[in-house]
């Protein structure tokens, strides 16, 4: 599984999540993340926000209840042995 750093823009404090699974939709990027390599825990949906030309990327966390309903449950689909709850 792979590890990403991500900086917070408020205060710079370094971030680290494992990737679980991303996927693409309306050419929007989402990753699904985790604290934890392994185990039950917490798992969050980032939103790609920075466009291709720009070099680093920049994501947020989806906050919008419509938003992260619809996308949890395009990773449910794909993550069948994954329990996904909100």
């Amino acid at each position: 599984m792979e590890k990403v750093t991500f900086r917070s823009p408020r205060d710079g404090e370094a971030l680290e999540f494992y990737v679980v699974e991303e996927t693409s939709i309306n050419g929007i990027s989402y990753l699904l993340v985790t604290e934890e390599e392994d185990g039950d825990c917490d798992a969050f949906i980032l939103k790609r926000l920075s466009q291709d030309e720009q070099e680093d990327d920049v994501y947020e966390i989806v906050e919008s209840e419509d938003e992260l309903e619809y996308i949890s449950r395009i990773f449910a689909e794909m993550l069948e042995d994954v329990d996904i709850t909100m």
